[in-house]
């Protein structure tokens, strides 16, 4: 696990955004493609900006770059809470990834069809090989949850299905989720949390007890690869 603290989310960003860059060049020069699955929310909306913007816009070989998502909301894309469109807005709309290689999740004609469909989409792109995502973007709640794994979720306790529908007690809206199972699978699974109100939730994944039921950021744990934790001075002020 490497923990890298940043003085503020610009500076965070940009590490995201640089760290992105370096993978999908090495993908591309000895594999021919570069997977990433997004995170939502408001904290990496920065990183995407900056990847829209030279020297990224122009340099990145986004030709051979496929997008995928970790979660999503099942919203319309006009709807201001949907992650594809977050990330179309911040970022590729202004970049050229072909659009056959951006993968958003649909929720349509219903959550569990949509969370089928999506795995289904996984196992043709990886063709039978393990399902190794060169990226994993992820976030942390305030009540230690990531991408859609809410604490005490049926989704936790997945060991085989590579997505999940999922329902938040209390929420008005349903969701899809990646599970551990593909999460852990992954090249580079990186954090970006930022924040004071993520400086409670990030001291109890890192340095509380396990109790990943009550803490899902705590699943996530790569099986063969690498673990970031991109963190500002606000979410790190708890840590010892």
């Amino acid at each position: 696990m490497i923990l890298q603290p940043f003085p503020d989310l610009e500076r965070l960003s940009l590490a995201a955004a640089q760290l992105f860059a370096r993978l999908a060049a090495e993908a591309v020069k000895t594999r021919g493609r570069f997977s990433v699955a997004l995170s939502g929310g408001s904290t990496p909306r920065r990183t995407y900006e900056i990847l829209a913007q030279p020297p990224y816009r122009d340099e990145v070989p986004w030709g051979c770059v496929h997008v995928f998502w970790g979660d999503e909301r099942c919203v319309p894309p006009s709807d201001s809470r949907c992650n594809a469109s977050m990330a179309r807005e911040a970022w590729l709309n202004h970049v050229p990834v072909p659009s056959t290689q951006i993968h958003p999740i649909s929720c349509h004609p219903a959550q569990e069809i949509g969370a089928r469909e999506y795995e289904s989409l996984f196992r043709d792109f990886f063709g039978g090989k393990p399902p190794r995502l060169d990226l994993v973007f992820l976030g942390l709640g305030a009540d230690g949850h990531t991408a859609s794994l809410f604490p005490n979720n049926a989704a936790l306790n997945e060991r085989e299905r590579w997505t999940a529908a999922v329902q938040v007690p209390g929420e008005d809206i349903r969701r899809v989720t990646l599970t551990p199972v593909i999460i852990n699978q992954a090249a580079v699974v990186a954090f970006i949390v930022a924040g004071a109100a993520k400086a409670g939730a990030l001291k109890e994944v890192l340095q509380g007890p396990r109790d990943p039921r009550r803490l899902p950021g705590q699943l996530i744990e790569p099986e063969n690869g690498e673990l970031y934790w991109l963190v500002d001075r606000d979410a790190a002020q708890a840590m010892s």
